[in-house]
């Protein structure tokens, strides 16, 4: 009796730890790959081999979409990504690179592999695109929470599953099977038997001389089981624990309706947002220069939008008239592309915001 069969098997369990964090990975994930990244040369966004790379194809074997729900879900993963160029221009994720650290000089990345190729140069700093997630992996919090959790759901599921179970025995005249042959038929019968009565809604057991099968059952209220509710609560309660960890409100997660827009307000502020501002600084290092950062030239980030056009429709009026932003400022602002319009350059105010005159009339020289 004394081995390892005495202790849990958490890893049975293993499906509630895989989906807990592919749910919150790709609830994510499926946020930033509906980013635009566009490229802004000064003040105009031009569509060139950059743009291309980030939205549309990144290498030969990728959409846009999938190259950007892999990336999070390897940064989030190990807790980095690494993105290299090949030679031909195609952005490429490492699956497993060393990553040797210095002080004074840039960091050197070798032994770089995607899927089973495996690059023979090394890669400087300045030529990758290299994340970390978080300043600590979230492997040990997730692990260490998963074998409690998961001890539990056993325990859970285990009590469920012998509530209510139907029980049989069976009473055997020993004189009944004499040999060898016949113990091994009795056996076999009984193994049929027993399997019969689990695995099909009905069963029909054929009365046999010298064998006689009766059935018990657990149920009437008699034995106190968790109920399956109880199951659902602690595999919820994995997954609310793992959605806190990323950031992520547990109301989005489980589909609820109630402020449903303030906690996506929350979730792309303090979210969504910080991943894609490493994803801006990162790109702006690695496809400009400082003086080509300087005069203008850097990735924008358009942001999935969770508000209609029409539903800003009234704001939109109110900076416009007010001349805080002129039409293609706004427009930018929108995501939509600039339009050659000199009307569209001009700061305008409407009548009630300007400025009032002496002897009560407005620039117009009509009364206000």
């Amino acid at each position: 009796m004394f081995d390892v069969e005495l202790i849990p098997d958490i890893s049975k369990r293993i499906h509630m730890k895989k989906l807990a964090i592919d749910t919150c990975v790709s609830f994510l994930g499926r946020t930033i790959s509906q980013t635009e990244f566009r490229v802004k040369k000064g003040k105009e966004f031009v569509k060139d081999e950059i743009y291309y790379h980030l939205n549309v194809r990144p290498n030969k074997n990728m959409t846009a979409t999938t190259f950007w729900e892999t990336f999070v879900h390897k940064l989030v993963y190990d807790n980095e990504c690494l993105i290299i160029q090949s030679d031909d221009g195609d952005l490429l994720i490492a699956d497993s690179f060393e990553h040797k650290q210095f002080a004074v000089y840039e960091d050197i990345f070798t032994k770089v592999k995607v899927k089973d190729y495996e690059f023979a140069r090394s890669f400087s700093q300045g030529e990758v695109i290299h994340m970390r997630y978080k300043n600590e992996n979230l492997t040990p919090l997730i692990d260490g929470l998963f074998t409690d959790y998961g001890e539990l759901f056993g325990r859970i599921l285990n009590a469920q599953k012998r509530k209510n179970q139907i029980r049989g025995t069976v009473d055997m005249d020993m004189i009944a099977a004499k040999t060898e042959e016949q113990q091994a038929q009795l056996q076999s019968f009984i193994d049929n038997m027993y399997k019969a009565v689990a695995e099909k809604d009905v069963a029909i057991i054929p009365q046999q001389k010298g064998i006689k099968y009766s059935e018990l059952t657990n149920g009437g209220g008699s034995v106190n089981g968790q109920s399956v509710d109880e199951i659902n609560k602690v595999t919820n309660g994995f997954l609310d624990q793992v959605a806190l960890a990323m950031g992520i409100p547990l109301g989005l997660l489980h589909g609820e309706m109630a402020d449903v827009e303030k906690q996506t307000k929350n979730y792309m502020l303090f979210t969504a947002s910080p991943l894609l501002k490493k994803i801006k600084d990162e790109a702006d290092v690695k496809f400009f220069t400082k003086e080509e950062f300087l005069n203008g030239d850097c990735i924008d980030i358009r942001k999935v939008s969770y508000q209609s056009i029409f539903d800003l429709a009234t704001s939109i009026d109110k900076i416009r008239a007010s001349g805080i932003m002129n039409g293609n400022e706004l427009r930018s602002e929108l995501g939509l592309e600039r339009v050659d319009d000199p009307m569209m350059e001009k700061y305008v105010m409407t009548k009630n915001y300007s400025e009032v005159l002496e002897g009560g009339e407005n620039e117009n020289g009509n009364d206000d």
